[in-house]
């Protein structure tokens, strides 16, 4: 604990920069209808607390943790608050996130959402500050206090227009898996306290667990955490739920959101539990490499945009838990530099997802309410109607590809980087195992880019599909404030990563106890994260010559054809008729890969028949994990429910017996 008192000041900050986001809340729950004041002024407030959070956070980095004891809660379990170098990491993803979200929502709500704007700011505010209060919490009761008040406000978000029956049914399933989650969170801080009743993070950090009660707080933390983050198998919940929720809503759970489930494995697994075994390194390892196939591969086949970009945050989630686990594998063995690596690999991803996923989703929210569609098959040709919208799409959709020189592309470089130095580790077979989860990398990479050029192709190029989609408008004033912040950071993040990496190296130094600051600073604007000979990325110099090459070919092109410009149709092999009908569409784009991945779905195909007066050729994709896992469970769970439902027959005899029944059970089992 820090004894000068000006050491407070951040985290006095921060704190108060919370309660104005719940004030924010409260004074939307009062003007409830005033549209104006509620888009215009309230959601705009909420981005400025958001702007100056990311600054204290970004303070916070360089400076000694700090905390304190808040007098609220129980009266013998105050809240515990730190903020060390990790908490304020996560804060200025959230704040600096938070801004651009905000600021797009002053343009997006102004109509409501099926709940009156004023309760949907306070929903809305409410979650980010008890986003940023789970990141602060020091002990196990704050930190469950404002873990479910999260998983709450989230779930009437997504609720938002609860008259839709599958909405609702979306917003159960989340709140369903979301407690199922808590109940393993609670039960891991329950084996990291050790039996001593302190539930405090510094109690946990300085207990010694033996190996297999730090198994069990393992296998706790990541199913507790999994089942947030949406790891395979427990991710049914989040293609479900990003689609029935508001688009900037969409936005905050996967870039946010998932995040804190991030936070959380991170916090356990390198700073309560002390010493890693190196099978859990293996096992996230898989889960992660699991997770991300699976996502990439179902985000391929979406005819529906909205669950492309939910399957494609699943895909991003997965590398950060592979890049986690490859942490925990260098740590188990002591190599504490390429720890930092892998979790600086890491941590760039968290940065960088949550900027230009919630780039994406914002630019699937400005579409949606231009046109009114979500499916992909009945859009189309947008880049004429929506030019702004489409270019700022473009770049959120190149940083997702994994292209350079975008932060999209930094993230996924490192974690390759961390993956090519594992013939280092001492156990052979792991070194032999290694690089298969490299090409699985590189393999979900690639099919990244794949989906992302449909998502964005068959969203903005080519024809409309529709007549009306030409009277589409693009993004209002505040939707493009928030689109250009969000684009803003992204960028910032591609052309100077070796400066990120600074901000990062106190993370890395806290948790493994070694960083790349140093490293990377020696080589400036050049990213070498071990040496120049080894490996070296730099973004500024590739952009410049990415530049020259197309002033090279304008130059050649006015040279040798003096400005002369022939248009025409493009060749279609002799085609009369070119029409929209004749582009390809979201289902023939993913053909390919139903085909090639075949055994990863449930596939259920509706053939015409001959007789009908308009056939139809139908294919319908669903996941295994839903129909041979939560399908049983459920329908057990509805067989148990009907057994007890037995026991209420409404006659107060029959309640008495059963009582008379218990207390000589009772009576007969405990024994004095």
């Amino acid at each position: 604990m820090q004894t000068d008192p000006t050491q407070w000041l951040l985290l006095d900050w921060a704190l108060v920069l919370l309660a104005a986001w719940l004030a924010i809340g409260v004074a939307g729950a009062w003007a409830l209808m005033r549209f104006t004041l509620v888009s215009h002024v309230l959601f705009p407030l909420g981005g400025v607390v958001g702007v100056l959070l990311a600054g204290v956070a970004l303070a916070a980095l360089f400076t000694p943790p700090q905390v304190a004891v808040l007098a609220i809660g129980l009266p013998t379990l105050p809240f515990h608050l730190r903020l060390d170098a990790l908490a304020a990491f996560f804060l200025l993803v959230i704040g600096a996130t938070a801004a651009g979200v905000s600021t797009f929502a002053a343009g997006y709500f102004r109509h409501g959402e099926g709940t009156p704007p004023g309760l949907m700011c306070l929903q809305y505010h409410v979650f980010l500050a008890s986003m940023a209060g789970v990141v602060l919490a020091d002990d196990a009761y704050a930190f469950m206090v404002m873990w479910e008040t999260m998983a709450l406000s989230s779930f009437f978000l997504v609720t938002s227009n609860h008259r839709v029956a599958e909405i609702r049914r979306a917003g159960y399933i989340y709140l369903l898996v979301a407690h199922v989650g808590a109940i393993g969170i609670l039960l891991c801080f329950g084996v990291l306290q050790a039996n001593t009743g302190d539930y405090s993070f510094a109690n946990m950090r300085a207990r010694q667990l033996s190996p297999l009660w730090a198994a069990v707080a393992f296998a706790l933390a990541l199913f507790g955490f999994g089942a947030k983050a949406g790891l395979l198998p427990l991710h049914v919940w989040l293609p479900e739920a990003h689609p029935a929720a508001p688009s900037p809503v969409s936005a905050l759970m996967s870039a946010v959101m998932l995040k804190t489930a991030v936070y959380g494995l991170l916090r356990v697994l390198f700073d309560l539990l002390s010493a890693p075994q190196w099978w859990w390194g293996v096992v996230l390892l898989a889960i992660g490499l699991a997770t991300a196939l699976f996502g990439v591969v179902f985000a391929a086949v979406q005819t529906d945009m909205k669950r492309l970009l939910a399957y494609s945050s699943i895909e991003n989630i997965g590398l950060m838990a592979a890049g986690i686990g490859l942490a925990l594998l260098f740590s188990a063995y002591a190599m504490k530099p390429l720890a930092a690596l892998a979790l600086t690999a890491s941590l760039v991803h968290v940065a960088s997802h949550a900027l230009f996923k919630s780039l994406l989703f914002l630019g699937t929210g400005s579409v949606l309410h231009a046109t009114g569609e979500r499916s992909l098959g009945r859009l189309g040709g947008l880049m004429r109607a929506m030019p702004w919208v489409a270019w700022v799409t473009l770049a959120g959709a190149l940083a997702s590809a994994g292209l350079p020189p975008t932060s999209g592309f930094v993230a996924e470089w490192l974690l390759l980087q961390s993956f090519l130095f594992t013939p280092g580790l001492p156990d052979s077979f792991l070194n032999m195992l290694v690089p298969v989860a490299a090409a699985l990398i590189a393999l979900v990479a690639a099919l990244a880019g794949y989906t992302m050029v449909k998502f964005f192709g068959v969203i903005f190029l080519g024809q409309p599909r529709e007549p009306r989609l030409m009277q589409a408008h693009d993004a209002n004033a505040w939707q493009r404030a928030g689109m250009a912040w969000l684009l803003a950071g992204s960028v910032l993040i591609g052309l100077a990563p070796a400066q990120f990496i600074q901000l990062i190296d106190p993370i890395t130094r806290e948790l493994v106890g070694a960083g790349l600051g140093a490293a990377v600073a020696q080589h400036g604007w050049l990213l070498a994260p071990t040496a120049v000979a080894r490996a070296s990325y730099g973004p500024v110099l590739f952009l410049l010559g990415v530049a020259a090459c197309f002033a090279l070919a304008y130059a050649l092109v006015r040279r040798l054809y003096h400005g002369r410009t022939r248009r025409a149709p493009p060749w279609d092999c002799g085609f009369r008729w070119q029409g929209a009908r004749m582009q390809d569409t979201a289902e023939g784009f993913g053909q390919p890969i139903r085909q090639i991945f075949e055994p990863f779905f449930r596939m259920q195909r509706e053939l015409p028949s001959p007789f009908d007066s308009a056939p139809r050729y139908r294919v319908t994709v669903e996941d295994h994990f839903w129909y041979a896992l939560y399908r049983p469970v459920a329908d057990a769970v509805a067989r148990v429910a009907r057994l007890v439902g037995l026991l209420q027959q409404g006659r107060i005899a029959v309640y008495l017996l059963f009582s008379f029944v218990t207390l000589i059970a009772v009576l007969l089992v405990v024994r004095r």
